[in-house]
């Protein structure tokens, strides 16, 4: 299987001013992401999606030249990922350079043990899903079913059933997007989903988990970076 890896980094970042190419430790925050597409194996090919010079040059000296600068109107706060990933498959395709699937990787995820998107892929070539998402348990208080919806001031459960589970043992596994690993079948794409019908999934190492937006994002990012040196 052809698998496009995207990294997608816009330039206009305001929870955190210019994280993609701001010191984390010693290197730019993008650049562990790109460090973790180049050793995986089963990426056909690797391409930084940005509208900013600054963060192409920073992905040059990580060794991933981008290959397109992204249009203005791809890179706004109501841009969509899959319009990102799409323009990338679309730049791709016409150079005669064609994929199954695309691998989203985004550098606010910057932490992956080894080896964990090779074992994504290989995941989601045995499912024959439409995509894969990793994915974090969610701790039991926080369960779907044990969650409430108000309605027109009194409480409804979330997921519509009529009775609670009232046995924590009772109530079925339930995980969050970590945001780490997206993987989605051309076709899928193309349908205009991220997701499709059948999603499959792998769980991540919760010890590496952050997701940076904002300024605690990122000291947790610095804690956790300082753990695993």
């Amino acid at each position: 299987m052809k698998i496009l890896a995207v990294i997608p980094a816009r330039g206009g970042s305001k929870g955190v001013p210019r994280k993609n190419i701001k010191l984390l430790g010693n290197k730019p925050l993008i650049e562990f992401t790109i460090d973790s597409a180049k050793n995986a194996t089963l990426l056909t090919e690797i391409v930084v999606s940005t509208d900013d010079e600054e963060i192409a040059i920073a992905a040059e000296l990580a060794g991933c030249k981008p290959p397109f600068i992204r249009p203005t109107n791809l890179a706004q706060d109501h841009s969509t990922s899959i319009e990102v990933v799409q323009h990338a498959v679309e730049f791709f395709e016409k150079q005669n350079s064609f994929f199954d699937a695309v691998c989203l990787l985004q550098p606010t995820s910057p932490f992956r043990e080894n080896g964990f998107i090779d074992k994504a892929i290989e995941k989601f070539i045995q499912s024959d899903a439409d995509s894969l998402i990793s994915v974090l348990p969610v701790p039991h208080q926080y369960n779907p079913h044990w969650i409430f919806e108000e309605n027109n001031g009194t409480l409804k459960i979330a997921t519509g059933e009529e009775k609670i589970i009232s046995r924590r043992q009772d109530l079925p596994n339930a995980f969050h997007r970590d945001g780490s690993i997206y993987i989605t079948k051309i076709q899928t794409l193309k349908n205009g989903s991220f997701f499709g019908n059948k999603i499959a999934y792998i769980e991540s190492n919760a010890n590496f988990y952050v997701n940076i937006d904002t300024i605690t994002d990122w000291e947790n990012a610095e804690k956790i970076l300082n753990l695993n040196k």
